[in-house]
C-alpha cells in the first residue's frame, strides 16, 4: 500500500509530518509519498534523525495557507504540495492521499483533480467522532452548508459503506438524522423530505436523533447538513475543552487533590485517549474516485501517524467501489 501525504499541510508542517510518516511507515510498512519542498524535506529529517527508508519525495516548490482562497489550488497553486499529492492520486501514483491542510482547498482540489464518483451529487467530510460508545461519523461536518433532501440520503449511505466496511468491518451501521426532535414531523422541508427517503430505504434507520444524545453513541452514522454538522462538532469540541479543564483545575487546586490526581493517573490518560481525535487520525472525504483523508489542522506526528493507518485502511476496504456500485443500483431503481 503506498499512501500520498501532504508534508506542507498544517500547523506543524513539515517536521512533524515527517515524524508521522515514518512512524506510520515503521509500524504498519505502508510506503509513503511525501510531497514538498524537496531540499527542505531531506534537511529537517537529517537534522532530526528522521529515517526516510520506504519513503519517496515529489518536490512541491509551492504551498497553500488556511488564508488562501480554496480555488486558487486550481491556478495560482496549483503547484503545492496539496495539489502535487491530489494529482498523483489521480494519476494512481498512490492509493490514497492524506493532508492537515486547508479543509476548503481539499475539497475543492479533490472534487476538480480527482473528480468525484459517477452520480455523487457532492463529496462530504466525514468526520469521526468520540462517543461514550463507540466513534461514530458525523456527516456531512462541513464541506456543503446548503444541501437537498438527496444529497442528505447520499451522505447517509456513504457514510454507511464506510462505517460498515472500515470501522466495523461487517457490522451494518445504524444512521440517524440530526434533528430538534425524535418525531417523523420535527424539523423543516430539508429534514421532512430526507426522512421521508432514509425511512423508505435499504439503510439501518434508527429516525431522527437529538444533539444531545449523539454523544451518547445513539448511532454510528449522524446524517446533516454541513451547517448543522460543524456547529454540532465544534459545540462537542469545545464542551470538551471545557469540562477537561474544569476537571484539571479540580485537581491541582490542593495538594490533597493533587496527591489523589496522581492515584487516578492511569485513569485520566484513559479517559483523555478516548476523547482525542489525533486517535482516529482525520476525516474521509466520501464522493470522490479515490480515498482522501483530511487530518486536524493542529495534527501532530501522532494524528499523522493513525491518518496514514486510516487512509491504508479506506482503500484496502474498496469503500470507493462499494459506493459507486450503490449509486448504479440506486440508479437503476429509479428508473
Amino acid at each position: 500500500m503506498k499512501i500520498i501525504v501532504d508534508a506542507y499541510g498544517g500547523d506543524h508542517a513539515p517536521l512533524e509530518i515527517l515524524k508521522g510518516a515514518a512512524d506510520a511507515r515503521a509500524q504498519y510498512g505502508h510506503d509513503i509519498l511525501l510531497t514538498g519542498k524537496e531540499t527542505e524535506l531531506r534537511a529537517a529529517a537529517a537534522e532530526n534523525g528522521i529515517s526516510l527508508d520506504g519513503m519517496e519525495i515529489v518536490d512541491a516548490p509551492d504551498v497553500i495557507s488556511m488564508n488562501d482562497i480554496p480555488k486558487s489550488i486550481l491556478r495560482e497553486h496549483k503547484d503545492c504540495s496539496m495539489a502535487v499529492g491530489l494529482r498523483l492520486l489521480a494519476e494512481g501514483a498512490g492509493d490514497a492521499f492524506v493532508s492537515a491542510g486547508s479543509t476548503g482547498a481539499l475539497i475543492m482540489g479533490a472534487t476538480f483533480l480527482v473528480k468525484r464518483i459517477k452520480g455523487i451529487s457532492r463529496p462530504a467530510l466525514a468526520a469521526i467522532v468520540p462517543s461514550a460508545k463507540a466513534p461514530f461519523m458525523l456527516v456531512d461536518s462541513g464541506a456543503n452548508v446548503d444541501c437537498r433532501p438527496e444529497m442528505l440520503m447520499q451522505f447517509a449511505r456513504m457514510g454507511s459503506i464506510y462505517m460498515t466496511e472500515v470501522m466495523q468491518k461487517g457490522r451494518t451501521a445504524t444512521v440517524g438524522l440530526l434533528n430538534v426532535g425524535t418525531e417523523e414531523h420535527k424539523g423543516g422541508d430539508l429534514q421532512h423530505e430526507t426522512y421521508a427517503l432514509l425511512k423508505n430505504s435499504d439503510l439501518n434507520f434508527i429516525g431522527n436523533v437529538e444533539a444531545r444524545d449523539v454523544p451518547a453513541g445513539i448511532a454510528d452514522v449522524v446524517v446533516t447538513d454541513g451547517f448543522g454538522g460543524n456547529v454540532l462538532l465544534k459545540g462537542m469540541e469545545g464542551t470538551v475543552d471545557m469540562l477537561m479543564g474544569f476537571l484539571k483545575g479540580i485537581l491541582y487546586a490542593t495538594p490533597f487533590t493533587k496527591l489523589a490526581a496522581l492515584t487516578m493517573k492511569s485513569r485520566f490518560g484513559g479517559l483523555k485517549k478516548k476523547l482525542s481525535t489525533a486517535e482516529h487520525g482525520g476525516a474521509p472525504l466520501l464522493g470522490v474516485s479515490r480515498p482522501v483523508i483530511k487530518a486536524h489542522g493542529n495534527s501532530k506526528a501522532f494524528a499523522i501517524q493513525n491518518a496514514i493507518r486510516i487512509a491504508a485502511d479506506f482503500a484496502a476496504a474498496d469503500v470507493i467501489g462499494k459506493i459507486a456500485a450503490s449509486v448504479s443500483a440506486d440508479k437503476k431503481d429509479e428508473e
